[in-house]
């Protein structure tokens, strides 16, 4: 009898230990909330830190004014305007193509990028499910990086961007995860790549991008090359062209 009353005191006081510790705690997370939110109600705190994340864009990593006059002594003839546009729509249009779940929305880039855009659309679709950027704005793209690598020069654009981003199911069209009532504030990075040696390059996508010679059409395996190794004739760089767009990645 009397170990039964000690188990039962000992169950009263656990009992009593955690009544004491939940309010103590919850008290001290009013506290907490109300110093950071500016109120006890912490549902109230967290839709508010909600709506804060959502509306605040990300930052970049600002590296043009660094960069771009090692580009320009590489490439006195990159457009850096040009470049950023085409940059910024390749984004949007990538984007688009996955809410679309169509690769032909796509408006420019080699094969690779839009090999990577038909995988991307095709783990989605395997499950049974779209994803969507929708209302997409984009705050801010600067350069990020320049790097040489395996004969390409690599100009790494970094965007800030918001947009109602969710999955749905292809089926009933319910929203699987995601919001499409509070916006996503992400960065994505676009690789624009000049292809410096297609023999050197190591995907072999890469080997279908170049220039010939106008005059008697054998491929330059250079694309910084003033003369066609083939039959010597003259060759003006066109540089719209030698660039292209290789990768779109969220970071």
């Amino acid at each position: 009898m009397a170990l039964l009353l000690i188990i039962l005191l000992l169950i009263l006081i656990i009992l009593v230990v955690g009544i004491v510790a939940f309010f103590y705690i919850r008290q001290q997370a009013r506290s907490l909330s109300k110093g950071l939110f500016g109120t006890e109600d912490i549902k109230q705190a967290a839709k508010e830190l909600q709506v804060e994340y959502s509306s605040t864009p990300k930052s970049v990593s600002a590296m043009t004014s660094l960069l771009l006059p090692k580009i320009s002594q590489d490439f006195p003839d990159f457009n850096y305007n040009e470049m950023k546009v085409r940059a910024t729509n390749v984004l949007t249009s990538y984007l688009a193509a996955v809410s679309a779940g169509s690769v032909g929305l796509l408006k420019d880039g080699n094969a690779e990028l839009k090999q990577k855009l038909t995988d991307h659309i095709g783990r989605f679709t395997a499950e049974n499910l779209r994803e969507h950027f929708d209302s997409l704005h984009i705050h801010r793209t600067e350069i990020s990086q320049y790097r040489k690598s395996e004969g390409r020069c690599i100009v790494t654009f970094q965007s800030s961007l918001e947009c109602f981003h969710y999955t749905t199911d292809l089926g009933d069209n319910s929203v699987k995860d995601g919001s499409k009532e509070y916006k996503y504030q992400t960065r994505y990075n676009v690789d624009l790549i000049y292809i410096q040696d297609r023999n050197k390059v190591e995907n072999e996508l890469d080997h279908a991008l170049g220039i010939n010679c106008p005059n008697c059409g054998a491929p330059l395996s250079t694309l910084g090359a003033k003369v066609c190794e083939y039959c010597g004739t003259p060759i003006v760089a066109v540089n719209l062209y030698a660039w292209t767009f290789n990768n779109v990645e969220e970071v």
